[in-house]
């Protein structure tokens, strides 16, 4: 088989840099081998081909479903979403839960949503502390969290509520600690439960404690419905397929679970991260506040359509996209040719939205952050990718943009809010994403 070139395969040092340098990794490899190259090969010895071109983009996000299976290399994630999350679904069976979850996030859901996300992000933010530094990112994590439990799973004040937020916030800190997550990757057995005293049995202690919780929701809400509940668990209880059949309660479980791990650290990085660039660029914050002016008495779903604030947002995504390639695809039965290579079956290839975001026959000046670029153009699905593309586009993506723009225009409103001076802020993994330091400080005035 003739792979594209790429960088040779790792030492354990050099894995080490990798996982820590991940942008800097991908540029050399732009640099050097241009819009494709292969990765070193998977524990299974199946070559990873990371690709940059729209073109190949369009090809491979067309195709889809009839070329191409989720690859096995995900499975790490799946004791931690569960048999039936969407993220590792395949075929009819991926087609049927999407189906089932899509009229949740459709747009018209969005006002009761919308209301949530304001309501939690003044409660948050009251609590800062005025003319004193403190870190933005922990309350980004509150408001995002808060948001899933609130709009997601609807829970009401309680102890459900309490103990779910406690086990939740412990879960997520364990999974998304950089050297945890390194050590995670480096060491699999490390993932093993070899009793209360190991990662793996804690791990495994904690998601038992969380699931039970879960599924005491989902049986409350199947034996007593409500129709005042707008919430999403709500509206994924009461759905059915074509043949009339709902979720069980273990699809019900792994999609919530895939709700509240891919949408918690993901919108709370993208917050943080537009906040970051808003303080960065004053003219930025101003341009933000004259629109927030023009609304009388500003709701969330008008606040959704400002274009300035929208621009802001998709630049922010754009530059700093939360994942760097969509989720891999594993090339099925037969040969896939692209690019002018031919992948024999079993070959994992993931378009890298990194890359793509940062091509300079797209974006002029790729490394500098202009809202403007967004204003008057409209770039395809296959050149702005921050929430994948193709049949597994994520089903969160309103909600995720909606929760960005009104949590942004929230604070705007009350605060004036400055980055702290002499700050070193570079861009640090945490688990799956690419974030701002846990302890960049901000100041409300």
């Amino acid at each position: 088989m003739n792979l594209p070139d790429g960088p040779p395969k790792p030492s354990f040092f050099e894995r080490f840099y990798r996982i820590f340098n991940p942008l800097e990794f991908l540029h050399d490899c732009s640099d050097k081998y241009g819009d494709i190259f292969t990765l070193s090969k998977s524990k299974r010895g199946t070559p990873i081909v990371l690709f940059s071109d729209p073109e190949a983009i369009r090809q491979v996000f067309a195709d889809d479903q009839s070329n191409f299976t989720i690859d096995k290399e995900n499975e790490i994630i799946r004791p931690l979403l569960g048999e039936h999350s969407l993220m590792l679904l395949d075929g009819e069976e991926h087609q049927r839960q999407r189906k089932l979850l899509m009229p949740a996030f459709h747009k018209s859901t969005m006002e009761s949503y919308g209301r949530i996300i304001v309501e939690v992000t003044n409660e948050v933010i009251e609590s800062w502390p005025i003319n004193k530094p403190f870190e933005i990112r922990s309350s980004m994590q509150g408001i995002s969290l808060e948001v899933i439990l609130r709009a997601v799973f609807g829970l009401k004040p309680g102890p459900r509520l309490k103990e779910l937020r406690r086990l939740i916030v412990k879960l997520l800190e364990s999974n998304n600690n950089p050297w945890i997550s390194v050590a995670f990757l480096l060491l699999p057995f490390l993932r093993n439960d070899y009793g209360s005293w190991s990662p793996g049995g804690q791990f495994k202690e904690l998601k038992q404690n969380i699931d039970r919780l879960i599924y005491a929701e989902i049986k409350e809400r199947q034996q007593k419905p409500d129709q005042q509940h707008k919430d999403i668990l709500q509206l994924l209880v009461t759905a059915v397929d074509e043949s009339g059949q709902g979720m069980t309660d273990e699809e019900l479980h792994d999609e919530l679970m895939t709700l509240l791990i891919a949408g918690h650290e993901t919108t709370a990085t993208a917050m943080s991260w537009s906040l970051y660039w808003v303080h960065q660029q004053p003219e930025i914050e101003e341009k933000i506040r004259a629109e927030l002016a023009n609304i009388p008495d500003p709701d969330p779903l008008e606040i959704c359509k400002l274009p300035y604030l929208s621009a802001v947002c998709s630049e922010t995504l754009r530059i700093y996209p939360p994942f760097l390639t969509t989720l891999a695809r594993m090339i099925k039965a037969e040969p896939y040719s692209l690019m002018g290579y031919t992948f024999e079956p079993g070959t994992i290839i993931a378009p890298s939205i990194y890359l793509t975001h940062h091509r300079k026959d797209i974006y002029s000046d790729p490394e500098q952050f202009k809202p403007e670029r967004f204003l008057g153009k409209q770039y395809s699905t296959y050149e702005y990718l921050p929430f994948g593309g193709g049949h597994r586009l994520c089903v969160g993506m309103v909600l995720a943009l909606s929760e960005i723009k009104v949590v942004l225009a929230t604070i705007l409103q009350k605060y004036q809010v400055q980055l702290v001076p002499d700050q070193d802020i570079k861009p640090v993994r945490r688990g799956v994403t690419i974030s701002p330091p846990s302890q960049m400080k901000f100041i409300a005035k």
